[in-house]
This record gives structure tokens, sequence and C-alpha cells, in this order.
């Protein structure tokens, strides 16, 4: 095996093991959200509110899978349609106040945890980091800017 293929095996199991943490903390920050309904309200935020079908393009997820969560983010109260004003035929997805509320303490917990984990590396290693990891996923092939709008 060369030198490259030993680093894309590293690679991979070390994004698998990032993965799994992930989604293990996820549910440790807020017991009711999942890694992937936080992905979601954080695309909802950023765009400003999208369809269903254009979070499934966006993550490149079935639309079944996405259906699920938008259900249940509904349930808890963290999301809510909305009829698009220039096509009425359209339902746009909008995070809720409460859903707000729970997206910015997830996300505080997130951070301080990023914080926490990243405090002893040097400032070019973090920059250097930062760089590889926006490199590689501008790089993924199905997961290109999805058609929310804002």
């Amino acid at each position: 095996m060369t030198a490259a293929q030993t680093a894309v095996e590293t690679i991979q199991r070390e994004m698998t093991v990032f993965a799994r943490r992930a989604r293990a903390s996820a549910g440790r920050m807020h017991p009711e959200l999942s890694l992937v309904s936080y992905t979601l309200l954080g695309h909802l935020e950023e765009s400003g509110g999208c369809r269903a079908t254009d979070l499934a393009a966006h993550y490149a997820l079935d639309k079944s899978t996405v259906s699920r969560q938008v259900a249940a983010l509904e349930r808890a109260g963290l999301i809510e349609r909305r009829q698009d004003p220039t096509d009425h035929r359209v339902q746009v997805l909008h995070l809720t106040g409460t859903g707000q509320n729970i997206l910015a303490q997830v996300t505080r917990s997130r951070r301080a945890a990023f914080r926490d984990r990243l405090a002893g590396w040097p400032e070019d290693d973090l920059l250097r980091f930062a760089a590889y990891l926006e490199r590689y996923n501008a790089g993924t092939p199905g997961t290109g800017a999805g058609a929310c709008a804002g």
C-alpha cells in the first residue's frame, strides 16, 4: 500500500470516528435533536427557509428521510410550514421561535465542545485544518448548493 493509500484509509477511519462522535454528542446536547435534525434546522436558519425537497437535494438525502425528520421537527414545534408568497402552491419550512432558541442553545454547546477539543492547537494548525475541511466538503459530490430561498 502506498503512503497516499494509507493516508486515505486513515482519513476514512478518522472521519467515521468523527461522525460517530458527532451523532453521539448531538443526543447529549439536546435529547430530542438528532444530528440530522440539528443540521436541517441550521440550514433552515441559514437559508431563511426552504422546501423539504430542497433540503433533500442539498444534503443528498432520500425524500422520505427528510419527510420523517420534518414531521418530527413540526411535532416538536421547532419548524412550521408557510405558504410561499411567490407561489401559493409551495410550502416553505421555517424555524419557529422555539426552534431558533433550541438551535442557538445547541450551537453554543457544540462550539464550546469544539473550542475545548481544539484548545491546545496552534493557530496555524487550526487555520490549515479549517481550510482542509472546507476543501474536502466543497469537493464532495451530491452536496452542492441547494435551491433554498431566503
